[in-house]
């Protein structure tokens, strides 16, 4: 009897024990529960504060309206409007040379002296005479050589009036028209722009440079321009006298969307800024110039630099402003 009571006593104590075990682990659980709740709430509270305080450093542009062109670049070379060979009657050696390179004749003025004659046999010589009115630009027969009918004697071109011709890819012969604009840079004057139009268009392509020859004319003489210059050509085919532009890296593009950021003043926060987001429609893009057809308006402050960590409303130092584009 006395053991059954012993054993009921003993598990009445263990219960007990166990019981207080039990709420010492879940009071201890809680604290740390509770402790770790706060932890959070206070490092999203840091957090908060400091994504709330953080001033973003931007470069911005005005918006601006004028003059945007598209163009077509090629090269080309500068030559005589028109050269003409000119060829000796008869065959035999180069005794004279009447004129020199660079010589301007007249029409059948003499150019060079063509003996005709054999051992044993003497012939009057012969001479060729310039076919047009021009400048001698090659008289590729030394004297003592033989020249042939067939052999050009001299070259005579009309330098006064120059073109150039350049030759445009198939992709861009839908655009090729007379009367475009062009704009000719030359190495030898760097940083001039000497003004052409296109005069002529080649009715067929090239079957085998897939290439349409393009003849340009001068729109004014200049006796810095030389035959056989190279020369690096823009063919303005298209062009916007007043559009809104911003420079090109001002437009982002991100999922999807096209947009541009534009610092305004805060109102919250008197002499402070802050982005705005604004969703753009461009148009084209030419040296790195971009057409805005909508979005923007003329005179805002757009982000061109530090734009791609912003948002919709955060708050902005604009550390630099750029001039305006031209």
């Amino acid at each position: 009897m006395k053991s059954v009571t012993k054993k009921i006593v003993l598990g009445r104590r263990l219960k007990t024990v166990l019981a207080v075990i039990a709420c010492a682990a879940l009071a201890a659980a809680t604290m740390l529960i509770l402790s770790s709740c706060s932890a959070s709430k206070k490092k999203a509270e840091a957090e908060a504060s400091t994504a709330a305080g953080t001033v973003f450093a931007v470069e911005t542009i005005s918006a601006v309206r004028g003059q945007v062109r598209d163009y077509v670049a090629l090269s080309g070379d500068i030559v005589a409007s028109s050269t003409v060979d000119a060829y000796s009657d008869v065959a035999g050696k180069v005794t004279r040379h009447f004129v020199s390179v660079g010589q301007r004749v007249t029409k059948d003025q003499a150019l060079i002296e063509v003996d005709p004659s054999r051992p044993g046999m003497s012939y009057q010589p012969g001479i060729v005479k310039a076919p047009i009115s021009g400048t001698v630009t090659s008289l590729p027969m030394e004297i003592g050589a033989t020249i042939a009918p067939s052999v050009p004697a001299a070259r005579i071109a009309l330098t006064e009036s120059l073109e150039l011709r350049t030759y445009a890819p198939e992709r861009f012969v839908s655009k090729m028209r007379p009367g475009l604009a062009v704009e000719v840079s030359l190495a030898a004057w760097p940083g001039e722009v000497f003004p052409a139009v296109l005069r002529e268009v080649a009715p067929v392509l090239d079957p085998a440079s897939r290439t349409l020859e393009l003849r340009l004319a001068f729109r004014r003489p200049d006796s810095r321009l030389k035959a056989g210059m190279f020369a690096s050509v823009k063919v303005i085919t298209e062009e916007k006298a007043s559009v809104l532009k911003v420079p090109a890296e001002a437009v982002v593009r991100r999922f999807g969307e096209t947009f541009a950021f534009v610092a305004e003043n805060d109102p919250a926060k008197p002499g402070s800024q802050v982005a705005r987001k604004r969703t753009v429609i461009p148009g084209i893009l030419i040296d790195g110039i971009q057409e805005i057809r909508e979005g923007l308006a003329e005179g805002e402050n757009v982000v061109v630099r530090g734009q791609t960590l912003l948002d919709e409303g955060v708050a902005v130092n604009v550390v630099l402003r750029r001039p305006v584009i031209e």
